[in-house]
């Protein structure tokens, strides 16, 4: 196995792409923040990505994906 260098959050867990339910990466969510930004609907976002209208709502009101990286931990062995 690869080693890799995942984001932790502040309760010490995984967050944003690292996260082992991850559907998206990060730069898919800051780009879905930024469609909606534009005018783009959320329902037009969600078909975009194939993810539900209620998940890019989350996205958008920063209920999911809202938390940030506080220390980069070293996952894996070679």
């Amino acid at each position: 196995m690869k080693k890799r260098v995942v984001a932790i959050g502040e309760k010490g867990k995984r967050v944003g792409e690292d996260h082992g339910r991850a559907r998206l990466t990060n730069h898919e969510v800051e780009l879905i923040r930024d469609l909606h930004a534009c005018g783009m609907s959320y329902l037009q976002i969600a078909m975009k990505f194939d993810v539900s209208k209620a998940t890019v709502h989350k996205i958008v009101k920063l209920q999911r994906r809202a938390m940030v990286a506080v220390e980069w931990k070293t996952v894996g062995c070679t």
